[in-house]
């Protein structure tokens, strides 16, 4: 029997649904959406962090989790960035910086759970918990910086508005 979690792994990734989805379609290494920010879709939680360039090259060489102190450097790094897009008034940097801090949280915590990282076996069975309380306050730290984004007014307002004029 194959757990459901681990069929849905194996299905091909999403084509944006509505408006709002994050579009995997797109050949996101040929487009720079920091020249066609149009494009770009907020989706749900971190979809598309991976791809969005060239914010994924700025972004990704600072996200870091493995101990606290990474994990503190890191988001302050990652903030750094963010307020340069603040400045700039550009949105989905903005958004991306939001993402890694979200996965950073959404990661350290999955290695703070399951030492390997992973929650299933091959079997699709849930493994059970070990808890790693240095992956523990490295997520604590991701999930502080995180918040401090999503409560940010410059940002909810510039996301209101992407997701009205954009979708």
């Amino acid at each position: 029997m194959v757990h459901a979690a681990t069929e849905q792994k194996r299905r091909p990734k999403p084509v944006a649904r509505s408006p709002r989805d994050f579009d995997y379609s797109l050949d996101y290494k040929k487009i720079d959406l920091r020249e066609s920010p149009e494009i770009y879709r907020v989706g749900k939680g971190e979809q598309g962090v991976l791809l969005v360039e060239p914010y994924k090259s700025e972004i990704l060489p600072h996200w870091k989790f493995k101990t606290p102190g990474e994990a503190k450097k890191s988001a302050l790094a990652i903030m750094r960035l963010f307020r340069g897009y603040k400045k700039e008034k550009d949105f989905v940097g903005m958004d991306m910086s939001r993402k890694f801090l979200q996965m950073g949280y959404t990661r350290a915590r999955r290695y703070a759970n399951h030492r390997s990282g992973r929650k299933y076996d091959r079997d699709g069975k849930i493994l059970a918990r070990e808890v790693d309380e240095v992956k523990a306050r490295s997520a604590a730290i991701f999930y502080d910086h995180w918040r401090r984004v999503e409560a940010d007014p410059t940002y909810a307002k510039l996301k209101k508005q992407w997701k009205r004029d954009y979708g």
